[in-house]
């Protein structure tokens, strides 16, 4: 450990809550080698984890690969996901290696890749330093590891970087007035008819006032395939007869639709709807013959604002809407 004696590197405790959440995953698993190999990656996120909070970094680990069994049996997955910035990997160490060791399956879609000694009694870890970026190898030497200081200052770069995205303004819609990448249902899909398209399945009385789609890239993971979000709106009726324009009611509903020539969507594709605040309130989960899933309708007022996710696995897309 000579060669990263000199990096600032940090000590943490692994107490009993940590330790039972490690075994309590290990025992998910039948194969003892792969047991082991989730028992000590839970022990580094939990590392990680506890680092983070110490500086007032706020991580989301139940929405973490590394959290959930199923993804755990399939990868050798350790990462940790840094509310609204990204997910850093948190790869043990042993006490005798001179290497971190990165599996080419989560060496992409990382903003940085931590290395974390365990103790020989599993009671402490220590955070020795993180790298950006991993080479094809998949192999760190600890002597290329940066010092802590400059996770900091990588975090915050990133944070400073990250670009305000101005909310898509749902009563512009109403006035015909749309977004560039908000485009109309038959510029996407052809002759259709994009009031019915949109509620097709809704028992409404009232047809949407507006229906628009956005294309959506799903990245590497599933082949650069694509998909089509659908939002469409109709304008409530005020909750009394003499009720100012602003106490209207919107009704909304939001659908996702395969494109390309795919008659159907990626399996386990999730739509999310959350509060302004990032309060998850509906979830609505694809399945292998799924040809279009959606939201249950939903009502805001004017000036109210949610956004609305996309994911699948690593991938994750967010849009932001007020009314």
């Amino acid at each position: 450990m000579q060669s990263v004696s000199k990096s600032l590197t940090f000590t943490v405790p692994l107490g009993l809550e940590a330790r039972t959440l490690a075994e309590k995953f290990r025992r998910k698993h039948t194969n003892p080698h792969k047991g082991q190999q989730v028992y000590l990656n839970t022990l580094a996120v939990a590392a990680v984890k506890f680092y983070l909070r110490c500086i007032g970094w706020e991580t989301d680990w139940e929405n973490s690969l590394s959290y959930n069994p199923l993804m755990q049996g399939l990868m050798d997955v350790a990462d940790l996901q840094v509310r609204d910035l990204g997910k850093l990997e948190c790869r043990p160490v042993s006490p005798s290696s001179q290497t971190v060791f990165v599996p080419q399956e989560v060496s992409g879609n990382r903003i940085g890749y931590v290395a974390v000694l365990l103790g020989e009694s599993f009671k402490t870890a220590t955070i020795l330093g993180f790298v950006k970026t991993i080479t094809n190898s998949g192999e760190i030497f600890l002597s290329e590891l940066k010092p802590l200081d400059n996770l900091l200052s990588h975090l915050h770069q990133i944070k400073q970087c990250e670009p305000v995205k101005t909310p898509v303004n749902l009563s512009h819609w109403l006035e015909n007035l749309f977004e560039t990448s908000w485009v109309a249902l038959e510029e996407i899909f052809g002759g259709i008819n994009e009031k019915k398209f949109a509620f097709r399945s809704v028992s409404s009385e009232r047809e949407a006032n507006v229906a628009r789609a956005k294309i959506i890239d799903l990245g590497l993971q599933l082949g650069n395939q694509s998909v089509v979000l659908i939002v469409a709106i109709a304008q409530g009726s005020p909750t009394e007869p003499n009720a100012p324009y602003s106490e209207q009611k919107v009704e909304i509903l939001v659908q996702l639709h395969p494109i390309g020539g795919k008659n159907y969507l990626p399996s386990n594709l999730r739509l999310n709807l959350l509060s302004e605040s990032g309060e998850n309130i509906q979830e609505v989960i694809s399945r292998t013959s799924d040809n279009f899933v959606q939201l249950k309708r939903f009502r805001g007022y004017y000036g109210e604002g949610f956004n609305i996710q996309v994911s699948h696995g690593d991938f994750t897309i967010k849009e932001t809407f007020v009314i």
